[in-house]
């Protein structure tokens, strides 16, 4: 649309979007995901152990038993980490719980290979004395 004004000029109106503000928030936004999606997911790291073959990791609704190098027992669930510790007297009681509300009984268990595997070995008991099906976790090597 064009109009002239008192000065005999010919005005037209922009009808282009600028859409540079909106690629900078864009591209903002890409890199806080980049930077925190790893962080939700990993909760405690652990140097898992690596194997030539193995099962699909473990679904994000799963219940998940992490030893981390120092003996510290950790439980997560439904997608939540956990980053407080639980003690072995604990771990039994609260897996009852979690199991007992959830069709599926099994409990995947993340050691890191730094851990002793007596003390892997007395979680994975402690797992099957609360009536799970326990999977270890480890990293596949490519």
């Amino acid at each position: 649309m064009a109009f002239i004004d008192h000065n005999r000029r010919i005005h037209s109106s922009l009808s282009e979007i600028n859409v540079t503000p909106l690629v900078d928030v864009m591209l903002v936004l890409l890199v806080i995901f980049m930077v925190t999606a790893p962080l939700l997911h990993t909760g405690i790291q652990v140097n898992l152990p690596r194997t030539r073959t193995g099962e699909p990791q473990a679904a994000s609704s799963a219940l998940i038993v992490t030893v981390d190098r120092d003996g510290n027992i950790y439980l997560s669930s439904g997608g939540r980490a956990a980053h407080t510790p639980i003690t072995a007297n604990e771990l039994p009681d609260r897996l009852r719980d979690e199991l007992a509300r959830r069709p599926e009984k099994r409990v995947y268990v993340r050691g890191d290979g730094d851990t002793p595997y007596r003390v892997i070995a007395y979680v994975l008991g402690l797992c099957k004395e609360a009536g799970a099906s326990v999977s270890l976790v480890t990293d596949v090597q490519r």
